[in-house]
């Protein structure tokens, strides 16, 4: 009885606190700034060089695989020399992510400044770990448009979003990781063992692309933006315990990471960076002003829809989330109108981790199919691991799901970043990417699509003549027809159909 007073009086307390403006919002903070010599170290010199033989484009390399992308980062953390950039979306507090932040710790210890910036609206209890680092002095922590509550309450959490949705509802999804203002590493992926395909039990297809060459300054630019804006709280002001980190206890699947792979074969160009002219294009952190008028600043959705709306042959769409709306909607009937071939791979109903996503995506299938769009679904069990980004004996574990973000557009050019093709991305999260002019990259993306979508590794959907929809696919050898949606069990198929009757697109 008295925990539970105990609870209710912290409920009531948080409720109170409820505000437009986060709390910590009058803490002090310094401005800050990224490195402005990168080339006077290790990395800025090596890459200012190369940039320099390819009249100024910028480098690039796709990360498919989990491993490489959490080794990669590693590699980078540990290269450092003055300055480290993270910006995160979610940076969870399991293997991976204690891993990054010993890495971390190391980094500071040797004397590189690190700025780290995490929204909290995915925050779990077990995430903790990383404000541990705060207590070092050449560590600083700032948390984007946080909660009030930061206890192991999630109920009390759930209640303060509740009653302060309209500001808690606007989350940072970016995800960027800058080394010395020389090299970067930007796309989907947050932290966490899922993210890395590290965990046997749930595994995301996901991309990151490594950039070098005048490029990252331009991301450190908008890192800047963010760490330096209204909403952006040092992690100070939300009391948050200042103990000192656990070490991680290696698994064994990370004994990769000594090898010194992905970043050395870059380095010593064995692994070859693609150079291309590249354009950044990120929201404001303050996107909702901007998008309401009263405010200048940066919309990334424009500039996606500016591309698709050039393209004269082929669109191919990489989106976990697929929630078009009816902006989107008409874009793919405007160029299904002048006869362009578009091609989408999302989630299926059975490899969905968010249940209310699929829900809102359903609504959409009938009407993209008429429209003679090409819709795929990943299968939460591919049979064959090509184009995965895993190992195939991984591929027999737990549940595959999608997590990519990624366009082309006519064979010529990419978008990798952080933004789905949802009402959410376009309107809710602030988002970051990069659209590269780069035949050599439309044709790997493209590659890895055409892999994901093969018979044994998705379904892909048709209408009958009574206008259903059937689910192909190809099982053991043998092709298989779904007149019923797959799932993982009937209860989810009665949970997806129940949600998709509420009035939530908007949220999506």
């Amino acid at each position: 009885m008295l925990g539970r007073f105990i609870l209710f009086a912290a409920l009531l307390s948080i409720l109170a606190g409820c505000a437009s403006v986060p709390p910590g919002a009058d803490y002090p903070k310094a401005r800050s700034a990224a490195l402005q010599d990168p080339e006077n170290t290790r990395l800025g010199g090596k890459f200012e060089a190369a940039a320099k033989a390819h009249a100024g484009n910028s480098g690039f390399r796709i990360i498919p695989d989990g491993k490489d992308a959490l080794s990669l980062r590693m590699q980078m953390i540990d290269a450092a020399e003055k300055t480290l950039d993270l910006q995160y979306f979610i940076f969870r507090g399991d293997h991976t992510g204690k891993l990054l932040t010993d890495a971390v710790l190391r980094a500071a210890a040797r004397g590189v400044r690190v700025r780290i910036l995490i929204d909290d609206g995915e925050t779990r209890p077990d995430d903790d770990q990383i404000a541990r680092l705060e207590s070092h002095p050449s560590i600083e922590i700032r948390i984007f448009n946080p909660f009030a509550y930061h206890g192991h309450s999630m109920l009390i959490r759930a209640a303060e979003f509740l009653f302060n949705a309209r500001r808690l509802d606007y989350r940072m999804h970016n995800k960027l990781l800058v080394a010395d203002n020389a090299v970067a590493l930007i796309g989907g992926r947050n932290i966490g063992d899922q993210y890395f395909q590290m965990d046997p039990s749930s595994q995301f297809a996901d991309d990151d692309v490594f950039a070098a060459g005048p490029i990252v300054k331009k991301l450190s630019e908008s890192f800047d933006e963010f760490w330096n804006c209204d909403l952006s709280i040092p992690i100070e002001a939300l009391a948050l315990g200042p103990d000192q980190p656990q070490p991680a206890n290696d698994p064994p699947y990370i004994s990769g990471i000594a090898t010194g792979e992905p970043l050395s074969g870059i380095l010593s160009g064995r692994l070859p960076l693609t150079w291309a002219h590249a354009t950044l294009v990120y929201d404001s952190p303050d996107k909702k002003n901007v998008e309401s008028g009263k405010m200048a600043g940066n919309l990334m959705n424009r500039s996606i829809v500016d591309a698709a709306s050039e393209v004269k042959d082929e669109l191919l769409i990489i989106t976990p989330y697929l929630v078009p709306g009816k902006e989107g909607m008409d874009l793919i009937g405007s160029l299904r109108d002048r006869k362009v071939n578009i091609r989408i791979l999302t989630s299926s109903l059975d490899s969905s981790t968010v249940l209310l996503a699929q829900a809102g995506y359903m609504h959409y299938r009938i009407p993209l199919l008429e429209k003679g769009v090409g819709l795929y679904e990943i299968r939460s069990r591919p049979e064959n691991s090509r184009g995965s980004g895993e190992s195939r004996a991984l591929l027999r574990y737990g549940n595959y799901s999608l997590h990519a973000k990624l366009f082309v557009f006519d064979h010529k050019r990419v978008f990798i970043g952080s933004m789905n093709f949802d009402q959410r991305s376009m309107h809710l999260n602030t988002e970051i990417g990069l659209i590269i002019d780069s035949p050599l990259l439309a044709a790997q993306i493209s590659s890895r699509f055409d892999a994901m979508t093969q018979p044994e590794n998705a379904y892909r959907l048709l209408l009958t003549p009574q206008n259903r929809i059937v689910w192909l696919t190809q099982e053991k050898g043998k092709r298989i027809e779904y007149l019923t949606e797959p799932a993982r069990s009937d209860w989810q198929r009665i949970e997806a159909d129940t949600l998709s009757l509420l009035p939530v697109d908007d949220e999506l």
